[in-house]
This record gives structure tokens, sequence and C-alpha cells, in this order.
């Protein structure tokens, strides 16, 4: 959400303080300050010196994806709990049943983000030819006569 407010106010090129990002996401500035030393880094933000300092995006928010930004802060999403994928089991021992479904939606989740930049974000453009979920009708049991009323 910061990057997003960075990037609401890219168009007139003018940085913005950590203090009003806070202020206007309702984040501590502390936590903040420890997540844009990691986009600094990362080259996703540049730091601006002097009075009217603070950050900027380092690239168009049409060129920022969310992926990119997740991974910058160490923000994965990993969906088992098998320590980020590195073969560790999910249970001592061993995998747990649901491992690869897991598996399975934290990378189409990392795909779908890798397609969704800042800009995207702001215009509320999100990509949408994921194609419909087909969702599995429930069964409802059938009523046997004579029993409880």
């Amino acid at each position: 959400m910061a990057m997003v407010e960075l990037a609401s106010g890219a168009s007139t090129d003018t940085s913005l303080s950590l203090s009003r990002i806070a202020e206007e996401q309702h984040i501590s500035v502390a936590y903040l300050e420890q997540l844009f030393i990691k986009l600094r880094r990362a080259g996703l933000v540049e730091s601006v010196r002097g009075r009217s300092g603070g950050y900027r995006l380092g690239r168009g928010a049409d060129e920022i994806t969310v992926f990119e930004v997740m991974a910058a802060v160490a923000e994965g999403t990993d969906m088992t709990r098998c320590g980020n994928g590195a073969g560790e089991p999910c249970m001592v021992g061993q995998r747990c049943r649901a491992h690869d479904l897991w598996q399975a939606l934290g990378q189409h989740i990392d795909t779908f983000l890798q397609r969704v930049t800042l800009q995207d974000v702001l215009d509320g453009a999100l990509p949408r030819d994921f194609g419909p979920v087909a969702r599995p009708q429930r069964r409802v049991p059938a009523l046997q006569d004579g029993g409880g009323e």
C-alpha cells in the first residue's frame, strides 16, 4: 500500500515523506523505514534529500510489478508451511497430503502478481483473463419420509 501511495504522486515527480505515507496508510513510520531500506536496495524507490525530501519511485509505476515489491521486502506467497519450499517437510518427517495443492496455489499467486503493476492497482485495471472458477454444486441430502416431524 505504501508503494501504491508513492505511485499515486509519481506523475508530479515529487517525493513523499515516510511520515506522510504512514499517516495516509495507517502504517508505523518505523515499519516503513525498514521496508524502504529494502525497496531502495532493490532499485524500486529513490531517496530524495533536502527540505522536501522523501522517496519517489525508482521507475515508472507501469514498470514496477507487485511481485517485485513483495520480493524486495521478502513477503513471499508461499502457501505451505514447509520453510519457503526448501524441501523441508510440512509435518514432522513427512509432507502433508495437501502440499501440492498449496504449492500450486502459491505459484498461481506469483504468476498473477507478476502481471500486476502499481499503475494497474492505481487504475483498478487488474488482470481478469484467468476465466471464471468452476464451483462444484453442493449436494443437499434428500429428506427422508417419516423421520422427525
